[in-house]
């Protein structure tokens, strides 16, 4: 199997333990995927800085190729965060950096390289939307994360998202399991193919071909869990991954025993990144003298804030 993440890439800066971590969903999208056996790629933006850098080498020591990724002059996108017993405070970011202010501009040639994919995975933070629609032309199946923010469960959003998109992830950990199941019966009426809702400790809900898919979150030792970073981007790579081998296409519907079994690996493969530093690790350090680190450690928390991971 061949994935594409197309898209954000971020730094995740956690202000208690000085460290920086590569992450954003299209990115550990990919990283996920190559640990789980495909064969991964990422096509996005970086930032010419110390933090594109960083991103640019642990995909590549994660074996994912970025080789059709550009590099331009601008700041790289990054979110300071507070863990508190371990979950995240987000405190403040900067925007997205270059990766949202120039987003990529696939080409035909760009297209017809994300053709050779089985799928092709991004997200609400990558400002690609105007895109979808020759992206989904081009390559078999589409993902796309919605994340959490009201603004992206919009009538109006979904109604120009979802028609592009083969399967929507949704963040629901903040719903009820009503409002969790309306909100994807809602996506799919406004096109998507199917759609995912992750609920943390809740489990997850699967809804295709008209038909409730439910499953169980897997149990992890409050003294196992490090930080719950990347913990959705996990489930949704090892679901999907699941579905797109038993056979799951536009045209064809994944059978209720196939989805079963990939919500129990990927409720499996998401408790284990609860013990994983950061989304997949590779941080670095930084100094208590960082101007960034300094002024996040006093920061409130913003409401502008993404819950991408």
């Amino acid at each position: 199997m061949r994935v594409l993440g197309f898209g954000d890439n971020i730094v995740d800066r956690f202000i208690d333990r000085r460290t920086s971590y590569p992450g954003g969903n299209s990115v550990n999208f990919s990283v996920f995927a190559r640990r789980l056996g495909a064969e991964s790629a990422y096509l996005g933006v970086f930032g010419a800085d110390r933090f594109g850098g960083l991103l640019k080498e642990s995909l590549l020591a994660e074996s994912v190729d970025i080789s059709r990724s550009v590099t331009r002059d601008g700041p790289s996108g990054w979110t300071n965060i507070r863990l508190e017993a371990g979950e995240r405070r987000f405190l403040e970011w900067n925007g997205g950096g270059i990766t949202l202010a120039e987003p990529f501009r696939p080409s035909s040639e760009d297209l017809d390289y994300m053709g050779r994919f089985d799928v092709v995975h991004s997200s609400v933070y990558s400002g690609i939307e105007e895109h979808l629609p020759a992206v989904r032309a081009a390559v078999p199946r589409v993902s796309f994360d919605f994340s959490a923010d009201d603004d992206r469960r919009s009538d109006a959003y979904l109604a120009a998202v979802c028609p592009t998109v083969d399967l929507g992830q949704f963040s629901c950990a903040d719903l009820s399991d009503r409002d969790s199941r309306d909100l994807l019966r809602t996506a799919v009426r406004h096109g998507a193919g199917s759609a995912l809702a992750t609920r943390g400790t809740d489990g997850a809900l699967f809804l295709d071909g008209g038909t409730f898919h439910e499953g169980g979150a897997e149990f992890v030792p409050t003294s196992s869990i490090v930080d719950t970073m990347g913990c959705g981007d996990a489930y949704l790579t090892a679901f999907l991954l699941d579905l797109v081998r038993a056979g799951w296409s536009r045209s064809r519907r994944a059978d209720a025993g196939d989805v079963a079994a990939a919500m129990r690996t990927a409720a499996r493969y998401s408790a284990q990144q609860c013990t994983v530093e950061g989304a997949f690790g590779r941080g670095w350090p930084f100094s208590d003298a960082d101007p960034d680190a300094a002024r996040a450690a006093l920061a409130e928390p913003a409401s502008s804030l993404p819950r991408y991971h």
